[in-house]
């Protein structure tokens, strides 16, 4: 394999240039050139191991090339491309930089053949990422993105503490299969699983996800999920534990993402259902299900950003992307309403990416031979197109008409943003069309045919029964929109009780501190007061002494001293 340069560096070299070049069409031209030379160069990488250096004793990897690790890394490239194409007219620098910083820490652990590069890479992703938060500039954004850094560098503590475990039981650091028994291999997962979304551990992603600005949620949604999938699959394919998690994922936030007013929360809950198709596949470990974890990855990716860029556009536009403030929104921005519903359908829609990749986890579900699991995926499916393929355009962009009576109509939105979710949707229909090569590319050389008559058969019932339900509800007037506000999903646990409990804490600690300060206070002033009574203009001490008594009192102490120079003569 030729030693090129790492494409992880790219990205950082073109981080640390790009505050000196002006801001404008040049600045913007020198972003797309970035992520585009980077996929060039992960193009041209043939399977190996190369750029490994020595480091205090251990050996450590940055470039280990596999099939898996460049569909991966050309996709995080690519949708770098987009994102930063989406983001044409953004001129904040600390978002332009943070972004090219969070691409190539990304893309650096998907080459990583070590841990120790793993974890400087995964730690890279956390530190970059919370700045798109932050750049959304209100106080709410501000907590978000203190709660994200949290949880995200608890997420590598917990990865450290476990791959030194994992060294101390085996002396190898090299980030590759394990087996699921070893407390070293179980912080390995909950770590990656912190990042995944695992149920209870998930609730950073609709909290901060929604948080960032209408450009950074579409570059959040790219990379630190879909790069926690990449290292579930390197490590721990065919664990077992992880097709019940992902259950659990799939279903868990539907509940959650059909009630959530904020739009943008939507999505964030729909990505967690969709984590969980590849967690299930990733348990089930063969080579097909892999596949499946791999094209899933890159269809999610493609239409889930086109989504969250149509409710970017929408923000952008109107100011909000809260369902109880849209509707009616197709008469002045048709084209992004056609793009978001084209999003909806490449989830699971024939000839659409996202039809090719759940069919190949359904596949690989089907011949492990689990009927209850790929019957749950069915269901999933169905729940999830209902809520983010066809109930999301409808409460943005149909129903009743929230700006009849405004001055102005919101515009539809800029080319740019137009241009990045056209190129997005077309990649989503290519894929779809082109089973084919699409497949051809993934890790394992396995036949694959997606459109038999039973996979599209199977996914049209399902869509044809989720589109039939939603319009039979919405005949009968029981389409409702959410009511504002927030709605507490586990973080529960940290928005209201460890609140409450930090309060009490406080409150506790605070009369503690008040009762044990003035009980200090009134023995001081009583040890002063006696001092002067002792000492003060009337006390005894300050008395005259007649110099009788002073000799008599100079007489005792000598004596007294005598008496101890002598018994210790003794």
């Amino acid at each position: 394999m030729p030693d090129i340069f790492p494409p992880a560096l790219i990205f950082i070299a073109a981080a640390i240039v790009l505050p000196f070049l002006p801001k404008g069409n040049l600045r913007a031209l020198f972003l797309l050139a970035v992520p585009l030379v980077a996929a060039h160069e992960i193009w041209q990488l043939s399977e190996g191991v190369t750029h490994t250096y020595d480091l205090l004793g251990y050996s450590l990897t940055l470039m280990r090339v596999d099939q898996l690790s460049i569909v991966f890394g050309l996709i995080f490239s690519f949708a770098a491309f987009l994102a930063l194409l989406y983001a044409w007219h953004v001129k904040d620098t600390v978002q332009q930089v943070t972004t090219l910083l969070y691409a190539g820490s990304a893309i650096g652990a998907v080459f990583a053949g070590d841990f120790v590069t793993l974890f400087i890479f995964w730690e890279g992703t956390a530190v970059a990422s919370v700045f798109l938060i932050w750049a959304r500039g209100t106080e709410g954004a501000y907590y978000t993105g203190m709660r994200y850094l949290i949880i995200q560098i608890a997420s590598g503590v917990i990865l450290v503490a476990g791959m030194a475990l994992y060294y101390y039981e085996t002396g190898s650091l090299a980030f590759e299969a394990l087996t699921l028994g070893s407390l070293g291999t179980w912080a390995i997962l909950i770590a990656f699983g912190i990042k995944a979304a695992f149920p209870l551990l998930h609730t950073w992603l609709p909290d901060a996800y929604p948080a960032a600005t209408p450009t950074g949620t579409v570059v959040l949604s790219i990379f630190t999920t879909k790069l926690a999938i990449y290292s579930l699959a390197r490590s721990f394919a065919g664990t077992e534990i992880l097709i019940y998690i992902g259950v659990v994922m799939v279903f868990w936030p539907l509940i959650y993402a059909a009630a959530e007013n904020d739009l943008r929360r939507v999505l964030a809950y729909a990505l967690n259902n969709q984590l969980g198709f590849m967690v299930i596949a990733v348990g089930i470990g063969t080579p097909l299900a892999l596949n499946g974890v791999a094209a899933h990855a890159v269809a999610h990716i493609l239409y889930k950003s086109l989504l969250f860029m149509a409710m970017g556009a929408v923000l952008y536009r109107t100011g909000t992307a809260k369902a109880s403030g849209l509707g009616g929104l197709y008469r002045s921005m048709p084209l992004t309403a056609l793009l978001c519903i084209l999003g909806g359908l490449a989830m699971s829609t024939p000839l659409f990416a996202g039809f090719v990749s759940k069919s190949l986890i359904l596949s690989s579900v089907a011949k492990a031979y689990e009927p209850l699991i790929w019957t749950a995926l069915l269901f999933g499916s169905a729940g999830i197109f209902y809520v983010a393929g066809v109930r999301l355009p409808y409460l943005a962009f149909f129903g009743e008409d929230k700006f009849a009576g405004a001055p102005e109509r919101p515009k539809e939105a800029p080319w740019n943003m137009l241009l990045a979710m056209g190129l997005t949707a077309a990649c989503c229909l290519a894929l779809g069309l082109m089973p084919g090569a699409f497949i051809s590319f993934l890790p394992y050389d396995v036949a694959y045919n997606a459109y038999t008559p039973d996979h599209i058969l199977t996914q049209l019932q399902v869509l044809s029964f989720t589109a039939i339900a939603f319009f039979a509800l919405w005949r009968f007037g029981l389409i409702k929109r959410p009511a504002p506000g927030i709605l507490v999903d586990t973080d529960w646990l940290n928005r209201r009780l460890a609140l409450a409990i930090v309060k009490l804490g406080a409150y506790i600690s605070r009369n503690t501190w008040g009762l044990m300060s003035r009980t200090a206070t009134r023995r001081l002033d009583a040890f002063l007061a006696s001092i002067y009574r002792a000492h003060g203009p009337q006390g005894p001490l300050a008395r005259s002494w007649p110099a009788g008594s002073m000799v008599l009192w100079i007489a005792v102490l000598l004596g007294f001293t005598l008496i101890l120079s002598f018994s210790q003569s003794l």
